[in-house]
């Protein structure tokens, strides 16, 4: 290579650079890179919330599912599945747990079954508890 076709070149490579920059207003690789938040999982979830009975953990899981996943209503093979994801020992009787929180108000009845099956949302207290109650 030639001094000038260097000189070119590297003209040119001055240019892509600069447009490069301007693309990405400012914002240093670590932010473009930082810029799509990876997704929580049901365990992390789990671990940032304080639960320690069956009761606890399918509401938490419940409202996982409703804000994280975006279901609008739960059924029990729901439940079944993100215990499992969480590597959570399941409840003997997950339709009793599920009754139990509908009991204290924290989850009701669904209008419409979901698969077949009875379906549950949380309620806005429900919401709360998890959101503000069950912190670390």
């Amino acid at each position: 290579m030639n001094k000038d076709t260097t000189s070119t070149r590297l003209n040119e490579i001055e240019k892509r650079l600069e447009k490069l920059e301007h693309t990405l207003a400012g914002r240093t690789p670590v932010e473009v890179r930082a810029a799509k938040p990876k997704k929580m999982s049901a365990k992390e979830f789990l671990l940032a919330k304080k639960v320690g009975s069956e009761v606890q953990k399918v509401l938490a899981l419940a409202y996982f599912l409703e804000q994280m996943e975006g279901l609008a209503s739960i059924n029990v093979a729901d439940l079944e599945t993100v215990f499992r994801l969480a590597r959570e020992k399941l409840p003997k009787n997950m339709n009793d747990v599920v009754n139990k929180n509908v009991a204290r108000g924290f989850m009701m009845e669904a209008k419409e079954k979901k698969d077949s099956k009875k379906a549950w949302h949380l309620t806005s207290s429900g919401e709360r508890h998890v959101a503000n109650e069950m912190n670390q």
